[in-house]
């Protein structure tokens, strides 16, 4: 249900962000290029694997029981021939006889090991991995090296994959500096050195960065002039004299979808839709509140924009953080002994606790806590 001053609920702004995209076309692209990114199509093998008929080992390859001639190539029976390991051999081949079991002398080859070779031993068979029409990967399984060098063994030189979302970046805000201290009154950028990373992780790429100053006309032309599904804006989002998010999206005739969320921190989060469909999510510029913002209402936007469901909630068991009338609370914790405590640095400006975090608690008002992992700590061993 709604929330605080009828701003919509966290668990309502997410369920809108997962709503607001449609997902974009999936594209083709090198194998080597796939590894990371989820399969659009399934993939069938056109053919058997292995297609052919080869041998397993180095060694010779033997016709009939030994001891065998040797020849060069194509025995007749009680011959051999030396072969190496995937030449090709005939489908109604004898067997080979690996190296380190035969021995030769005179001209002639005897196996040094009993029983062997048996018939059909040490030869690869068409189809004894994988028949024409096989499926081998299904449909969304995020790539590896295995998966690309299994598709190339059914001649595939491309993978049809999902999209990757592009996404621009807008920094705001004339009192950031870039680089070293900065003087009384002014703050370090925080933004530019983790979102292009943190946008990676949450499933889009970044296509573009523009910082501006404090002026609605700087804001409304870097939103007008972004090339990208998703626009990601960072401050400028409150009410102030030096705020011009809003008024720029009204500038541009965007519909706002979502106008602040019911939240602590990150309540004056935004989500908009520009006329031509890109999308805006517009963070709070305090660097907690527009992280948690980021990691609970981009990504289920980007999931939207790619196809997929958003990263799911899971149960957060006992968590000793007081809830808030009207508003969900956002805290970064950490698990000890499988119960989340809540990290002590947990201000809308600080970073310091969600550094050593483990995930994001969602306590709503009047429901019980969940939580989300955090997307670096996804892949940690």
């Amino acid at each position: 249900m709604s929330g605080h001053h009828g701003r919509p609920s966290w668990h309502e702004a997410r369920a809108v962000a997962a709503a607001a995209g449609t997902a974009l076309p999936p594209e083709s692209v090198p194998l080597h290029a796939a590894i990371g990114r989820r399969l659009a199509a399934e993939l069938v093998t056109p053919i058997d694997l292995p297609h052919f008929a080869s041998a397993a080992m180095d060694g010779w390859l033997v016709a009939g029981d030994g001891p065998w001639r040797l020849v060069d190539s194509d025995p007749g029976r009680g011959e051999a021939a030396p072969i190496v390991t995937g030449a090709l051999v005939a489908a109604d081949a004898f067997a080979v006889l690996r190296s380190e079991s035969g021995e030769v002398a005179g001209g002639m080859l005897r196996s040094t090991v009993a029983g062997e070779p048996r018939p059909g031993h040490h030869i690869r068979h068409p189809g004894t991995e994988a028949l024409t029409g096989e499926r081998l990967i299904a449909a969304g399984a995020l790539l590896n090296p295995a998966h690309v060098a299994l598709a190339a063994a059914t001649g595939a030189d491309e993978l049809l994959v999902a999209a990757v979302p592009p996404v621009a970046l807008v920094f705001t805000g004339d009192e950031v500096v870039t680089s070293g201290v900065p003087a009384p009154g002014r703050v370090r950028d925080s933004f530019a050195v983790q979102l292009p990373a943190l946008v990676g992780m949450l499933g889009g790429r970044v296509s573009g960065t523009a910082r501006v100053p404090d002026r609605l006309e700087d804001t409304v032309a870097a939103l007008r002039d972004a090339d990208a599904a998703l626009i990601v804006t960072t401050g400028g989002t409150g009410t102030s004299s030096a705020d011009h998010l809003r008024d720029a999206l009204r500038a541009l005739g965007a519909r706002l979808l979502v106008d602040g969320v019911a939240m602590r921190p990150g309540g004056p989060t935004r989500i908009a839709e520009l006329p031509d469909g890109r999308l805006v999510a517009a963070l709070p510029g305090n660097p907690l509140a527009a992280m948690v913002s980021a990691i609970t209402l981009v990504e289920p936007l980007l999931a939207g924009l790619a196809g997929r469901p958003p990263v799911p909630t899971r149960p957060a068991g006992d968590a000793e953080v007081e809830g808030r009338a009207g508003s969900t609370v956002l805290v970064p914790y950490s698990d000890v002994d499988g119960r989340p405590v809540v990290a002590r640095w947990r201000g809308a400006a600080m970073l310091r606790g969600l550094a050593a975090a483990t995930g994001i608690l969602i306590v709503p008002p009047d429901s019980p806590a969940e939580s989300l992992p955090l997307p670096w700590r996804t892949n940690e061993t």
